[in-house]
């Protein structure tokens, strides 16, 4: 059917599904007219380097998504991650999806994410972050948890970044997303400044499990923004391990690699 032919229009009448067929590729070229007039008055920047998207592209532009510094850590089961917890606590596996860097372009993505509150970003962040991780031995987890956020802090922000970006890559590995298993108890302040074992002194104790019979026998991915230390994601698998039969994996968006 050729769309404006008189003799197919003719025809809608008599065919019911080839008039719910039209009002859809109605529909379609209505929203896509839209779409585009809106994002000639409101152009969406790439969240890594700002330049304009075009239609097709959705948070990063085909360049900056073909150059982003990615670790493929999940391929190496003793890469740098790993490391971090090597003697500290018990972790299965750990990754994480892309370098941090203080001078790339791609430090916007968690700025905008965390302290602009583009809540899309970090969705959508986690769903290409998830499609690297489905073939992998993270895809075989039982459930996945953001770390959490003191509930003052997540009220403040009015969300929590881990969530947004657990909330992508479960979308991908379908699996469940929890938020409520795990309650971080004190808030710890920002660590930005402090030596490694001022770190882990200052998040020792932070993290509760409040409901231990849905984590018994479960293996639980953790998830966060950024990892530098390990020492906030060790205390939170430490409180989770406490539970008989638990195992823990951790994947984060972002590796901070100066961090020695």
């Amino acid at each position: 059917m050729v769309i404006g032919d008189p003799d197919s229009i003719a025809g809608l009448d008599k065919n019911p599904a080839s008039t719910n067929q039209l009002g859809k590729i109605w529909y379609m070229d209505i929203g896509s007219y839209l779409n585009g007039f809106i994002g000639i008055i409101y152009p969406r920047p790439c969240a890594a380097c700002g330049n304009i998207l075009y239609r097709q592209e959705k948070v990063l532009c085909i360049r900056c998504v073909l150059d982003l510094p990615k670790t493929g850590f999940h391929a190496d089961p003793d890469n740098e991650v790993a490391q971090i917890f090597w003697g500290r606590v018990r972790v299965e596996h750990a990754t994480s999806y892309m370098y941090f860097y203080d001078q790339s372009r791609y430090r916007r993505i968690l700025h905008e994410i965390k302290y602009k509150g583009w809540q899309q970003l970090g969705i959508e962040m986690g769903r290409m972050f998830g499609e690297e991780l489905l073939p992998t031995p993270f895809g075989q987890v039982d459930l996945i948890h953001p770390v959490p956020l003191h509930p003052a802090k997540q009220k403040a922000r009015g969300f929590n970044q881990s969530e947004l970006i657990a909330e992508g890559m479960a979308e991908i590995l379908q699996k469940p997303v929890e938020t409520s298993l795990i309650s971080r108890i004190s808030d710890s302040g920002t660590q930005t400044h402090k030596t490694r074992y001022e770190r882990w002194q200052n998040v020792e104790g932070i993290f509760r499990v409040v409901k231990e019979d849905m984590l018994r026998d479960r293996h639980v991915l953790l998830v966060d923004d950024v990892i530098t230390t390990g020492a906030t994601l060790e205390a939170c698998a430490s409180a989770v391990l406490l539970i008989e039969g638990t195992r823990v994996s951790i994947a984060t968006l972002a590796y901070v690699k100066r961090y020695l």
